[in-house]
């Protein structure tokens, strides 16, 4: 996953694949799914971002051992 942050326009954009986009679904104000022509997620926009989270914790993660499934 890759994140990034625009200050001109205070949108964060989270890749989480680099699949092409097909097409995006705004689930609420502000908040756009990007999608394959198979409606698989491929990317999660957020406008107004610093309205809705603090920019620096975009930046940082956590994994939950016990959240991991491995195949």
């Amino acid at each position: 996953m890759k994140v990034s942050y625009d200050p001109q326009v205070d949108a964060a954009y989270l890749k989480l694949s680099n699949k092409k986009p097909y097409g995006a679904i705004e689930i609420e104000e502000g908040i756009i799914i990007h999608v394959t022509k198979k409606n698989e997620i491929i990317a999660i926009e957020i406008l107004d971002v610093s309205k809705k989270f603090k920019i620096n914790e975009l930046f940082k993660f956590e994994i939950e051992k016990h959240s991991l499934a491995l195949a």
